[in-house]
């Protein structure tokens, strides 16, 4: 049961960005640039950046959105997806993408665990220094969502339907664009138990 009262039909960070609309709307800007803005990673590559963190920090409701919007962007290759979560040495992605999937794990733990060797290897493999940066960042911003679903308690139901639906869905649509009604009608609005937010 969430800690305060957020919208009980919308579970995770949904929920939450309903409860309060005026840090939804960068939030969910952030996300956007991040994750479907131009990249030369691909944005599958860039949603399993995002689903591992997620999945490392056992934050069930964001690792299975960002699991399904990475199997939507993937050809609805789940197996890939979980085996991303579980042991993405093993996985059929490219050595650039292990190699920042890695740094990205250090980040997830603790950002000074990221060494120039790290930063080399992911070099050596074709990694530009925009891929690091962003990679860095989108696995120090997923803690950031991550600790906020789950500080709050939210609801993170286990219906993997519900997040295959809206993982095709913001795969279609991206993470502002998905809402419109949410940032139209809310903006500006707190704490009124918001009907919508994009993850």
């Amino acid at each position: 049961m969430p800690h305060i009262a957020l919208p009980p039909d919308l579970p995770g960070i949904r929920g939450a960005m309903a409860f309060r609309p005026e840090t939804a709307r960068p939030l969910n800007e952030l996300v956007e640039v991040l994750l479907t803005g131009p990249s030369t990673l691909s944005r599958g590559e860039r949603e399993l950046i995002a689903t591992y963190v997620s999945s490392r920090n056992c934050t069930h409701y964001c690792h299975s959105i960002h699991g399904a919007i990475a199997a939507a962007h993937l050809s609805g290759n789940e197996a890939l997806v979980n085996q991303v979560k579980t042991d993405f040495m093993q996985a059929a992605v490219s050595p650039k993408l292990k190699a920042l999937l890695t740094i990205a794990g250090k980040v997830q733990q603790d950002g000074k665990l990221v060494t120039t060797s790290d930063v080399e290897s992911a070099r050596s493999l074709g990694a530009t220094d925009l891929e690091i940066h962003d990679t860095v960042l989108i696995a120090a911003a997923f803690c950031m969502y991550n600790r906020y679903v789950d500080g709050l308690g939210t609801d993170q139901p286990d219906d993997e339907a519900l997040y295959r639906e809206r993982g095709k869905r913001v795969a279609r649509d991206g993470y502002v664009m998905v809402s419109p009604e949410y940032l139209a009608s809310h903006a500006g609005a707190a704490h009124n138990g918001g009907k919508d937010a994009a993850h």
